[in-house]
């Protein structure tokens, strides 16, 4: 009996990153496969009486497929990422001001982000999805070092303002999680299985 030839990732659907986060895109090449990067038009604004775990999901999962018409076989990878503190989601600032508001509501204290994966099959129409969530604890740092730390990256689009990818490793005392990955952005270990179950070869 003849065995059947594995999947190569040759053989598989070209993907696509719906991001165009260079933090995202740095943890996708390590993988080694060849991607592409477009822009998902989404609007992320949580809905009302939303919990963080559905409001990651549903932005990740519309992220990837919002552009299945634009590319109908492939794999779209969309991720979205929300900060929950006391039951209240921090969005990404966007001003210089509310980064500051969000980083003295952090100090000292434990935040949850919540980091959701969605890998769409624009050919058969089947999704994949995975919620991954970190607790973070905050150091008790200064108004100064806010300042010093927001004017050197300014992370205004960062949810929560702490980039762990950057400077803002400083303000962390500790992280608590499965996937080291998932705090920048994109959970690999979860990524990973689901390419594998959509025939990539990644090794």
């Amino acid at each position: 009996m003849q065995k059947q030839a594995p999947f190569t990732s040759e053989a598989a659907l070209p993907l696509v990153l719906a991001s165009t986060s260079p933090y995202r895109r740095e943890l996708l090449q390590r993988l080694a496969l060849p991607f592409s990067v477009a822009s998902p038009e989404v609007d992320e604004t949580p809905l009302a009486g939303e919990t963080a775990h559905a409001t990651s999901l549903r932005l990740a999962m519309a992220k990837a497929q919002v552009l299945r018409e634009r590319f109908p076989a492939h794999l779209l990878i969309g991720s979205d990422q929300v900060a929950l503190l006391d039951g209240v989601q921090l969005g990404k600032p966007g001003t210089h001001e509310r980064a500051v508001a969000q980083l003295q509501l952090m100090r000292g204290r434990t935040i949850e982000f919540h980091t959701a994966l969605a890998l769409h099959n624009s050919q058969s129409g089947n999704t994949q999805t995975h919620v991954d969530i970190t607790r973070v604890v905050m150091r008790d740092y200064d108004d100064a070092t806010i300042e010093r730390y927001l004017r050197h990256e300014q992370p205004y689009n960062c949810a929560g303002s702490a980039k762990t990818e950057g400077l803002g490793v400083v303000l962390i005392a500790r992280i608590d999680n499965s996937d080291p990955t998932a705090i920048i952005g994109l959970p690999m270990i979860a990524l990973s299985t689901m390419l594998m179950n959509e025939g990539v070869q990644l090794v």
